[in-house]
C-alpha cells in the first residue's frame, strides 16, 4: 500500500504521536520512512550591529535544536525499519511541501498541531496547509487518538483516518 511515507515531527507531543502511527504502518507495510523537519535559517546579511551576536546564537541553538529532534526521532525507528532523517534549513511550510512533490511520498503523517499551539485551536497552521496544498494522501493524527499499548505503539481502536488530497491540491 505505502512505499514511502514522510513523517513530520518537531519535538511537540502530536508529532510524537504521529511518529509512532508511521512507524506502526512502516512496519506493517514494510515502508521506508522519511523523518522531516525543518527550521528556517535567516540571511546574515539583514543582521548587522550589536544585535547580531545574539541572533547568531539564537540561530546556531535553532540549529542544534532541531538536529536533536532529528535525531531523537530517528532512535524512536526499530532498527528493521528503513528510515532516513532529513533536516531542511528552510521555512517549515515550503519545505515541507517541496519535499513532498518531489520525492513522490506515498503519505504524509503529521500531528494536528504542533509546538506553536497558540496560531490555531483546532489543527495547526502547517498540518492545515499541508491539508490543503499536498498531492499526497495526508495523515492527521490527532491527540484524542493517542492511546498506546505498554510498549508504545498506537492502538488500532483509535488509529486515525488518511484523508486523500483534494482535486485542487493536484491540480495545483
Amino acid at each position: 500500500m505505502f512505499r514511502q511515507i514522510l513523517v513530520a515531527v518537531d519535538g511537540s507531543s502530536d508529532a510524537q504521536l504521529a511518529l509512532t502511527h508511521a512507524i506502526d504502518l512502516a512496519v506493517y507495510t514494510h515502508s521506508h520512512l522519511t523523518l522531516f523537519t525543518a527550521f528556517e535559517q535567516p540571511s546574515r546579511v539583514g543582521y548587522w550591529g550589536l544585535a547580531a551576536p545574539s541572533m547568531f546564537s539564537f540561530f546556531e541553538r535553532a540549529e542544534t535544536e532541531a538536529e536533536e529532534i532529528a535525531g531523537h526521532a530517528r532512535d524512536r525507528v526499530p532498527d528493521h525499519v528503513r528510515a532516513t532523517a532529513l533536516l531542511r534549513r528552510q521555512r517549515v511550510k515550503p519545505a515541507l511541501l517541496s519535499q513532498i512533490n518531489d520525492r513522490h511520498h506515498d503519505l504524509v503523517v503529521m500531528g494536528a498541531r504542533g509546538r506553536n499551539r497558540s496560531r490555531s485551536t483546532a489543527l495547526g497552521s502547517v498540518a492545515n496547509y499541508v491539508l490543503r496544498h499536498s498531492t499526497a494522501p495526508v495523515l492527521i493524527v490527532h491527540p484524542e487518538s493517542g492511546r498506546h499499548n505498554a510498549d508504545g505503539s498506537a492502538t488500532s481502536a483509535n488509529a486515525p483516518t488518511v484523508r486523500p488530497p483534494t482535486h485542487s491540491a493536484q491540480a495545483a
